[in-house]
């Protein structure tokens, strides 16, 4: 199909897309807090103040994860030159929360314009920014376009593209090239990708293997022990081991716990949802499988909880980096009962043994390398992860898979780094 006409069927489905979508986003954004932001600048509506930059840097991170991938860059930027001042454009309320919590000075922290001619036009014409960066992903068409029409260059950081999306992505390679020919700039995780973003219609020059800034150690803040946070776990019992099950999702909660139970019943199970509004769903399937089930934001008691059934329940934002400094062992979740996983970066610069499941598939090369080094545990079934959880409180296996995990994540050291200077 050509472009020209993708483009047309793009315009005309859009409103009808959005009214389907409205609903359910709606839903989410009050279960997240959004409605109380500025939700307006989502269709480009601000406040009227007169501080707003002009002329900077923006960068657009759709979720929580890639905003935090955004502050990373920004702040390894700011090191250099302490002046610049930047636009952070969040695509959901809690990456506009996490963003606006970093309060990093220079930041303007807004929402991302719906990709509506009008909106996305108001947007530019508010703050006409010098260069858009977009993180991982989210070309979207009249941005991409009006970008195009007023001179502004675009580029693509920490591109990654799963077997799957790729597979597709070709097939309407020929539709898809006028979009993807306009960026100026795309920094690649593997070097491996270089051909389907040729493909796609990206001039060889402008593709650049830079390592991933998700797995780069360098250029941002690594988990760090907090007191508050060892005084709540000291609650349960002092040096009690700790298991970390990190970004579960619907379904994983209730297993992991149990497994962890069976075979450390001295351990204290500590879930991390991925999404904290889940926080009473989680409680209760936990609560069917017997475990006393303890809340972070609900937490008072400085006593210490009796007994070995409790699991603590960190429904949180942005606290998850420096919770893994804590834990003797950490799951990864959305690898056991859903697809694609989460980042497993974390774990591994802090040094702690990591276990996932079979899902890893937007993690690609890397948890196919942790596993072929051994830098990890892989679990497909209730009798491979206890097996796992049991290896991974070994001390002397333990230190074997962390050295080996970080060996693994070597080559990306200074990624972040190579694409400051490129965006430079």
């Amino acid at each position: 199909m050509p472009w020209s006409s993708a483009l047309l069927i793009y315009r005309l489905l859009l409103p009808f897309l959005f009214v389907a979508a409205l609903p359910g986003w709606v839903v989410k954004m009050l279960r997240r807090g959004g409605l109380r932001t500025r939700l307006l600048e989502r269709a480009a509506i601000y406040q009227k103040h007169g501080d707003d930059p002009r002329a900077t840097v923006h960068m657009h991170a759709v979720s929580v994860g890639e905003a935090m991938l955004a502050l990373k860059l920004i702040n390894a930027w700011r090191a250099r030159e302490t002046d610049r001042r930047f636009v952070l454009a969040t695509g959901t309320a809690t990456g506009h929360q996490v963003a606006s919590d970093a309060a990093i000075p220079g930041l303007r922290v807004t929402y991302a314009p719906l990709d509506f001619r009008s909106m996305v036009g108001r947007y530019l014409d508010r703050f006409q920014p010098c260069q858009i960066i977009l993180i991982e992903g989210e070309a979207w068409p009249h941005l991409m376009l009006e970008c195009e029409d007023r001179g502004i260059p675009v580029a693509l950081v920490n591109a990654r593209m799963s077997q799957r999306s790729q597979r597709r992505y070709r097939r309407f390679a020929a539709t898809l090239r006028p979009l993807f020919s306009m960026l100026k700039c795309v920094a690649i995780q593997e070097p491996d990708d270089r051909g389907i973003w040729q493909a796609l219609g990206v001039a060889p020059s402008r593709i650049h293997h830079t390592g991933s800034l998700k797995f780069d150690s360098a250029g941002g803040a690594h988990p760090v022990r907090q007191p508050k946070f060892q005084q709540m776990l000291d609650a349960f019992g002092k040096d009690r081991r700790i298991v970390l099950a990190a970004s579960t999702h619907a379904g994983e909660e209730p297993w992991l716990a149990a497994a962890i139970r069976a075979v450390a019943p001295d351990a204290l199970p500590v879930i991390a949802p991925r999404h904290a509004e889940r926080r009473a769903e989680v409680k209760t399937a936990l609560e069917r499988e017997g475990f006393t089930v303890v809340l972070r934001s609900k937490f008072e008691s400085p006593a210490v909880l009796e007994g070995h059934g409790h699991a603590f329940v960190i429904d949180s934002t942005g606290e998850l980096r420096d919770w893994t400094a804590h834990a003797d062992v950490v799951i990864i979740g959305k690898s056991f009962k859903a697809t694609g996983g989460q980042n497993p970066a974390e774990a591994i610069i802090a040094s702690k043994p990591l276990i996932f499941g079979p899902h890893m598939e937007n993690f690609q090369p890397l948890a196919t390398r942790l596993i072929t080094e051994h830098g990890c545990l892989p679990a497909h079934d209730e009798v491979s992860l206890r097996n796992a959880i049991t290896a991974a409180l070994d001390p002397a296996q333990a230190a074997m898979m962390t050295a080996r995990a970080r060996q693994v994540l070597a080559p990306h050291e200074g990624a972040t780094d190579r694409i400051i200077e490129l965006l430079k």
